[in-house]
């Protein structure tokens, strides 16, 4: 559905950029981001040019629309009210919190699966529900919404949700980018808002204790596991062990083509061929399991650096605006973009960056609210503004007929009045 209604509203708003009926919105943080993120798109079209693999590639090639999508939805989204934009955020989170809930436990109890949503993939849930809980926590600390008690179930909620999950790195990543939006709300953790904070964490541990610990320790101990049967006997048939395969199958394709990588319609073969004759196994993936790695065979250096660099714009326009703003909510939006960061770069340690239509989606949704709530400006819808002309001309009219008439009529007509 996110993925549906982000491209979908992102063509809506080509058109209506095209038609006139909204205007492109050139803010100069949201235009480095577009040279970021245009410049990964464009390396990723390079690649498939440089291996003669264009028609190949094309359906892998498709995804990258939603990037492209970024200035025209940032322009079509810069008409609301900054205010409001961070309400529905929050509170939107906060229901997300509460649906992933619900479908964690139906399908951990009654389905006997990890729990995965909608996304059909534990770690693509995870991601996406540890952003909604970050969130929570950031609207809770910053004022933007005032009824906190509904914020804190469902921060609960969400944590329960990401630990059915059984996504480890999920886990690293909602630890880490707690404790960023703690940081950054530090001065207003005072009083009553400290006692609060108090109250989640003990909250939060008591859930974990109760609804996680067996999840927590089964995970953990086929990790230990894992590691020991890949050490001791090289057994690559384990989750962990298929993720170092992998990682070495990748790390012997990028060194192959290291500047322009394979294109990204490659990846598949590389990784059966890879596994077939470095490891005598027959397995397939579409991704190494590392977002960075991923880019590196398909894109090169070029793509993995273009791809960096899209994290760094978004990461460099957040810190200034922490550094020089106390505005809630163009701090929150600066949040938003820290969060958004710190997650996608931890949860592609072992798992998917960008390249999943959910993820690219939300990715897109979180910089082009983020960056327009911490730097952007609000443009007036075009219809507004003639409005706003028609009335302006029609006030200053009076006032020029006035200045026309001579100066006599001028003073019978005050007299008059």
């Amino acid at each position: 559905m996110v993925s549906f209604v982000f491209n979908g509203g992102g063509l809506s708003s080509v058109l209506l950029i095209a038609l006139r009926k909204r205007r492109f919105n050139a803010d100069r943080p949201m235009i480095w981001l577009t040279v970021a993120i245009y410049a990964y798109c464009a390396a990723n079209l390079l690649a498939s040019i440089v291996n003669n693999s264009f028609v190949r590639d094309a359906p892998h090639l498709l995804p990258l629309v939603t990037f492209l999508f970024f200035p025209v939805s940032y322009s079509t989204w810069s008409i609301t009210q900054k205010t409001t934009l961070a309400r529905t955020i929050v509170l939107s989170s906060m229901a997300a919190c509460f649906v992933a809930l619900l479908m964690a436990v139906i399908q951990q109890y009654w389905i006997g699966v990890r729990a995965e949503g909608g996304a059909g993939n534990p770690i693509v849930f995870a991601t996406v529900v540890c952003l909604a809980v970050v969130i929570c926590v950031a609207g809770a600390l910053s004022g933007i919404e005032r009824a906190r008690n509904p914020l804190f179930y469902a921060t609960l909620a969400g944590t329960i949700a990401i630990i059915y999950s059984g996504s480890r790195i999920a886990w690293l990543a909602l630890l880490i980018a707690g404790i960023a939006v703690l940081l950054i709300n530090r001065h207003r953790l005072r009083g009553r808002n400290a006692i609060r904070l108090l109250l989640l964490l003990v909250a939060v541990g008591v859930v974990i204790a109760a609804f996680g610990f067996q999840a927590i320790s089964g995970r953990v101990d086929f990790l230990r596991s894992d590691w020991n049967a890949l050490g001791a006997s090289g057994n690559y048939g384990t989750s962990v062990g298929i993720r170092v395969a992998l990682w070495q199958i990748g790390l012997k394709a990028f060194h192959d083509m290291p500047v322009f990588g394979h294109g990204v319609g490659a990846t598949q073969l590389l990784i059966k061929q890879g596994f077939h004759d470095q490891f005598a196994m027959d397995a397939g993936f579409n991704h190494f399991h590392n977002g960075f790695l991923t880019t590196l065979v398909q894109a090169g250096i070029l793509g993995a650096v273009t791809l960096a660099a899209i994290f760094v714009v978004a990461a460099g326009n957040a810190a200034q605006v922490l550094r020089n703003s106390s505005d809630p909510i163009e701090r929150f939006g600066a949040t938003m973009i820290v969060v958004v960061v710190i997650t996608y770069l931890t949860a592609g340690m072992t798992g998917i960056l960008v390249g999943h239509d959910i993820l690219d989606s939300v990715l897109m949704v979180f910089l082009v609210s983020g960056t327009y709530l911490a730097s952007g400006r609000q443009v007036p819808l075009l219809e507004e503004q003639a409005l706003a002309s028609v009335v302006e001309e029609q006030a200053l009219a009076p006032v020029m007929e006035e200045r026309a008439l001579p100066s006599a009529t001028q003073e019978l007509f005050r007299a008059r009045l």
